[in-house]
This record gives structure tokens, sequence and C-alpha cells, in this order.
């Protein structure tokens, strides 16, 4: 009856003890988090179906980490201008598709961060005026970057 009285606590506080340690060493590392975030025209993307009209200005930075955005963009001509340019010190890959108002794809282009060249430029494939979609794609990204789209000729 002595061992169980003074089992229970002793089992107790072992467990509270590496619960504690637990949630402290979790917490002390949180740069191991891989993540990206996606900046268009100043507002970050979380989720898909934002809408932007005008010329599109977008920023990305990663840690390892993945995601997929798609927004809509509103271009009244036939064609857009597209740049992109990734910094990056490792592997990883930046992929920018873009859709005309009848969803055919006008333009697919990809940069790998461990390889020439990084950055692309150009006018895309003709297709339908109207709201456009732009899907960004980071896969294990890790580094900074930037794309911009505008009305094309």
């Amino acid at each position: 009856m002595l061992k169980i009285k003074f089992f229970k606590p002793a089992l107790f506080i072992l467990f509270a003890t590496f619960l504690a340690f637990n949630v402290s060493c979790s917490s002390e590392d949180d740069s191991s988090t891989q993540s990206v975030e996606l900046t268009v025209n100043g507002t970050v993307l979380f989720d898909d179906g934002d809408d932007f009209f005008g010329d599109v200005d977008g920023d990305f930075t990663g840690n390892g980490g993945s995601a997929e955005r798609t927004f809509l963009w509103q271009n009244s001509l036939n064609s857009a201008d597209y740049n992109a340019d990734i910094t990056s010190s490792s592997t990883g890959i930046f992929e920018m598709e873009v859709k005309d108002a009848d969803g055919n794809v006008v333009l697919n282009k990809t940069l790998r961060g461990d390889v020439e060249p990084d950055s692309f430029s150009g006018v895309t494939q003709s297709g339908t005026s109207g709201i456009w979609s732009v899907t960004i794609t980071l896969s294990n990204f890790n580094g900074d970057g930037s794309f911009s789209l505008s009305e094309g000729d």
C-alpha cells in the first residue's frame, strides 16, 4: 500500500516533467518550420480567389516550403507581358501558369533554384481577353523572387 502512495505522485511528476520538456523544446526551434509567402500588389495571398486589376507585381519568399496560389486578373487585351526572377540558394521550383478567359494556357514557365537561367520574360501566347487566372506554384523553395504581369500589345 505504501508503494502505491508514492508511485502515483512520482508517475505524475515524471509525466509533467516529460510534457514540459517536450513543449519547451518544440517551441525553441521554430526556424525549422518550412514555409513560403506570396504577395501580390502588397496583399499576402493565403487562399485562392483574390482579384486584381491593372499591373500585377508579386513577391515571394520561402525557406523550403511549398504552396500553390491562384488569383484572377482582369486583362482587357489578348496577351500579357510577363517577367519573373528568383534568388535561390538551393534547389526549389517556381512555376507560373497563366490561363486566358476561356481557360486556355497562354503561359507555363518554370525556374529551378539550382540551375540557370534564374529569370524569364516575354509576351504570352495570344488568348481571349477578360478574367485570366494566374497560378503560382512554389515547391521546396528556399530563397526569394518577384514576378510581374501587365496587359500586352
